[in-house]
């Protein structure tokens, strides 16, 4: 575009129109009171039934009992709210630290802005590597190619160019101007102006009507498969409770608030809490190691993963790539190969890489001179080179520059021994390219061919078909040295069962030195050719004995994604370029670092802020230790609570009286909730970091039927002890009972926390005090003025003499029972 260069909106345009079109989101949040927020909480099944219950005990005369069940329930959803509401709060801080940003121009300057307060009329930047903001016209572009895919599910990028006309057509394929949100820029630049940001976007429209949730991640399957296990064992008890007591002739609604109450010992409801608070913390953890978590059950998905595949520039070597050699076809050095490959990267506006940061560093002491540039045709993943078409009004070159093996196959010359003579390529020349090629490949030198040919004066657009019968001018050899702590990071990931796969768009001769230096074990190499004859069956089997995936395009970076997935791994994939978008969305864990493109900053799960793979062990172990704590508080549900409610339930058989009252079985459920708050806080056992972890349902049962039957025969000790050696009437039993249940169901956290002996795992401070203050308080309550309208009675001292006596032997004979638990376990097939 000639003319003046359009300033942009002032500040306070862009405010006004953002106040009036709203953010540029898809669905903007929607942010509702916070009172509403607490208020949703009751909307709860239980909760609702429990508030309902109550209220018909008030009408019926039962006002401390409604009283008092509100006071609790309202305590425990507000506990619930707080705990989830805190840890949502420091979750989305985390993830607004990496949102997304947009260059624009505003009065004439350019300066970066989150994309959700792009507004129309902006004038958006536009570079290779960068998410389109909003649908825009073009007003400027340099051979700028985006990739629509998303719109039109045409996988090849197509070119724009401003003032070509068609301008926001209702089909994106027919606006050759027209950029659109949410496509992909893959190589040039340009400058556009928005028109429809958000939901008035294509991509808007479109998600409106075929917006689907994405596929439950691994951790959300457990979550819910645990929560159908809770459901049928609550459902199943509750319902012969009921039964019973019906047959039994008892009050109807006395008997309904019991099966109640029954259910909500029974339902896990701080799982939620206790969920986002593990998880919110270990984000928060993370980000104090550099890490930033942008979907939070993806921390569970680090934990779990054993296979990591990363491209080896950046993460295994230093990502100072230097130029060392620049030869001709015979091996000699040559100024000529220098001065060709530093004009191809100084005229290039596609993707820049590294290698062409090098060239330019390397030849400060060259310049462009009369050079100027026509056309070019930009680098992509298929062809894997970049030409542009020069004149200097002398001659008009195309300077290719790429991956050697293919510029040597379109390359039917070579450049001689004196300047400006060439000869034609014979076999004899052909192996001997290939043989130098291959001796610096295994030096560790990353190469690049460098060629030319020379076209008419009339010739003013390239295109891919004149990449060819090339001039072969020579090599140009790079040198990127190992990182120095990337061998102690492949060891420590090694050690935690993480097996590290290389997925390169190198040659396998490079990648194999590199691994050497780090001495990361190759068990076997496959290149992008083999890779390609292969169906998925084949590469499924493949791919468990290989380390090493060399020379593949994204398309075959993805399928290797999927090959292990098949298998039956938790898949990580670690990227940061246009290229790895696709494997980033197929793996369980999407990592990408700070300074990654938009493409595969927007793509990945978590964010890097470091590029360095001890960064990854520790988000690795902290991911482990999330779920530990996770699982702390699953597996006390479904031992010693399980095994109290099943007492409860079994004892309805045989008492003349409810085995507590519904109001006492509420206070007892909230009293443990209480003791339970600490868990995010506590410490997991080294040995439990030391390997993947995942949800195992069957781990989950199997703990519940062998440490559930133990509370429950001390349950049943409690009414023997209570009915036939202290003669206890039904104020007493309730009382007696209701100490013993909550000081076993609290105290075993001790036992249950660690796979260890309790003395040799210390939980952590918060956690040991809570449970200790919690049985306290419990003792407490039955001398205070409570206790008549809790149903409560002062028992005597020897009551107390036994409890404590059988909540040790209770421990010791959990701790003894876990043993074996464990020791099963682990020797099971």
């Amino acid at each position: 575009m000639s003319g003046a260069i359009p300033a942009g909106l002032t500040q306070a345009e862009a405010a006004e129109r953002l106040r009036q079109v709203g953010p540029n989101q898809l669905a903007p949040p929607r942010r509702r009171a916070v009172l509403l927020q607490f208020l949703s909480r009751f909307r709860n099944p239980l909760v609702l039934l429990l508030l309902g219950a109550s209220l018909i005990s008030a009408l019926t005369g039962e006002v401390a009992s409604f009283a008092i069940i509100a006071v609790i329930v309202t305590i425990s959803v507000t506990l619930d709210f707080v705990q989830e509401h805190r840890a949502g709060h420091a979750a989305e801080r985390l993830r607004a630290s990496v949102a997304l940003r947009a260059t624009v121009r505003r009065e004439g300057t350019a300066c970066e802005v989150p994309v959700s307060e792009v507004v129309p009329d902006d004038l958006v930047l536009l570079a290779a590597g960068d998410l389109v903001p909003a649908d825009g016209v073009l007003l400027e572009a340099r051979d700028l190619f985006v990739n629509q895919a998303l719109l039109t599910g045409e996988a090849f990028p197509v070119e724009k160019r401003a003032g070509a006309g068609g301008g926001l057509g209702d089909d994106p394929a027919d606006a050759p101007d027209g950029v659109y949100m949410g496509t992909a820029v893959i190589s040039g630049s340009g400058l556009a102006r928005i028109v429809r940001t958000g939901r008035h976007s294509a991509l808007g429209q479109i998600s409106a009507t075929v917006a689907a949730a994405p596929p439950p991640t691994a951790f959300e399957q457990g979550t819910q498969a645990f929560g159908l296990l809770i459901m049928r064992v609550t459902l199943l008890l509750v319902l012969a409770v009921l039964l019973v007591n019906i047959l039994l002739q008892r009050p109807p609604l006395e008997s309904f608030l019991f099966a109640l109450a029954l259910a909500v010992g029974l339902t896990p409801e701080l799982l939620p809490m206790i969920v986002s608070v593990c998880l919110a913390r270990g984000a928060l953890r993370m980000a104090a190691q550099r890490v930033v978590v942008k979907r939070l059950a993806a921390i569970h998905d680090l934990g779990s993963m054993d296979v990591l595949c990363t491209d080896k520039t950046g993460t295994l070597t230093e990502a100072r790539i230097r130029l060392e050699r620049h030869l001709d076809a015979r091996g000699g050095d040559s100024d000529r190969v220098l001065q060709l490959a530093y004009l191809n990267s100084a005229f290039e506006t596609g993707l820049r890489s590294p290698l062409d940061d090098a060239i330019l560093a390397h030849g400060t002491h060259l310049s462009t001179g009369d050079w100027r540039k026509i056309d070019e045709v930009p680098f992509d993943f298929e062809r894997r080179r970049v030409s542009v078409l020069l004149d200097d009004g002398r001659q008009r070159l195309l300077v290719v520059k790429g991956a050697l093996e293919d510029i040597a196959r379109l390359s039917t010359a070579y450049e001689g021994a004196r300047a400006g003579e060439t000869e034609p390529i014979d076999a004899a020349t052909r192996a001997a390219i290939a043989a130098r090629f291959a001796a610096l490949s295994a030096e560790g030198f990353r190469v690049l061919g460098i060629a030319w040919r020379a076209v008419d004066a009339a010739h003013d657009h390239a295109v891919v078909d004149d990449e060819t019968t090339l001039v072969f001018a020579g090599f140009a050899a790079f040198l990127d040295p190992p990182k120095a702590t990337a061998a102690d990071a492949l060891r420590a990931l090694a050690d935690a069962g993480v097996t590290v796969k290389v997925v390169t768009g190198d040659n396998e001769l490079v990648t194999t030195h590199v691994c050497q230096s780090l001495a990361l074990p190759v068990a076997g190499v496959l290149t992008g050719a083999q890779l390609a004859a292969m169906d998925d069956q084949a590469l499924a089997a493949a791919v468990e004995d290989t380390t090493l995936f060399c020379r593949v395009s994204p398309a075959q970076k993805n399928r290797i994604i999927l090959a292990l997935k098949r298998r039956g791994h938790v898949v990580g994939y670690l990227g940061d370029g246009i290229n790895d978008a696709p494997p980033l969305h197929s793996a369980d864990v999407g990592l990408s670092v700070d300074g990654a493109v938009d493409v595969a900053h927007e793509a990945a799960s978590l964010i890097l802020l470091d590029h360095d793979l001890r960064v990854l062990h520790a988000g690795v172990l902290e991911g482990r230790r999330t779920f530990g704590n996770i699982m702390k508080y699953i597996m006390m549900g479904t031992s010693s609570n399980f095994g109290n409610m099943f007492s409860m339930a079994a004892a309805t058989l045989v008492l003349p009286f409810l085995p507590m009252l519904p109001v006492q079985i509420l206070l007892n459920n909230l009293l443990y909730d209480l003791s339970e708050l600490p868990i995010p806080l506590d410490e997991v056992d080294p040995e439990l970091l030391r390997r993947p972890r995942a949800w195992n349902m069957r781990f989950v049962r199997r703990f519940m039927v062998t440490l559930g039957p133990v509370s429950s025969l001390f349950d049943f000790l409690t009414f023997f002890l209570l009915l036939h050696l202290l003669r206890a009437d039904e104020a007493l039993f309730h009382t007696g009972w209701f100490l013993e249940s909550l000081a076993t169901q609290v105290l075993v956290i001790f036992v249950i926390r660690t796979r260890r002996s309790p003395l040799r795992s210390r939980p952590a401070r918060a956690l040991a005090a809570a449970a200790l203050v919690t049985v306290a308080l419990a003792v407490a309550i039955p001398f205070t003025p409570l206790a008549p309208a809790l149903g409560f009675a002062v028992p005597p001292p020897t009551f107390f003499a036994a409890l404590a006596g059988m909540v040790a032997l209770y421990l010791a004979s959990a701790e003894l029972v876990k043993r074996a638990f464990y020791r099963a376990w682990l020797e099971a097939p």
